[in-house]
């Protein structure tokens, strides 16, 4: 089943709105400029936002019809390895080994391994993966150090801020 894309836009737009009043309702910490509700409202906002646009079409124009290849015997070819279909388990086991090891490791090292793998399990060449593992944690580690306030493990590689 195909739904419109004015219809699970629509719907996106209702979720946001939904995080973002949730967000809003959340009291204030006293003395902190930034407080629990502002996670919940940026994300609800901008998940409302990504729903407008969907819902309005736009950027549609910019995707490029796909070329169909006719394939013999009128099946596509499987996905290759035997072990193809448990890809499925990652992202619960990635959450276990976080779990597991975070606060033995620490955060970067942690999150740059689920990283790397997350974006080879996706098909990312180790040029492409290996930068993201290394810079995306050190960002994340910023924004919830920084701007949250959220201590994350400091594990075997300790950030300097």
């Amino acid at each position: 089943m195909r739904l419109p894309d004015r219809v699970t836009g629509l719907f996106l737009v209702g979720l946001g709105a939904a995080a973002a009043y949730g967000g809003w309702q959340l009291p204030p910490v006293p003395g902190q400029p930034v407080g629990p509700n502002v996670f919940p409202l940026v994300i609800g906002t901008g998940l409302a936002l990504c729903g407008l646009a969907i819902a309005f079409g736009i950027g549609r124009s910019f995707e490029e019809e796909e070329h169909l290849i006719p394939v013999e015997g009128g099946q596509p070819p499987p996905p290759t390895g035997k072990l193809y279909g448990l890809r499925v388990l990652l992202p619960p086991a990635l959450l276990l080994f976080y779990v597991a090891v975070a606060e033995r490791l620490g955060f970067i090292l942690t999150a740059a391994t689920i990283v790397y793998v997350t974006s080879t399990a996706l098909g990312a060449r180790w040029k492409v993966a290996l930068p993201l593992a290394l810079l995306a944690p050190i960002g994340i580690h910023l924004i919830f150090s920084k701007l949250l306030r959220v201590p994350l493990p400091p594990g075997v590689l300790p950030m300097p801020w």
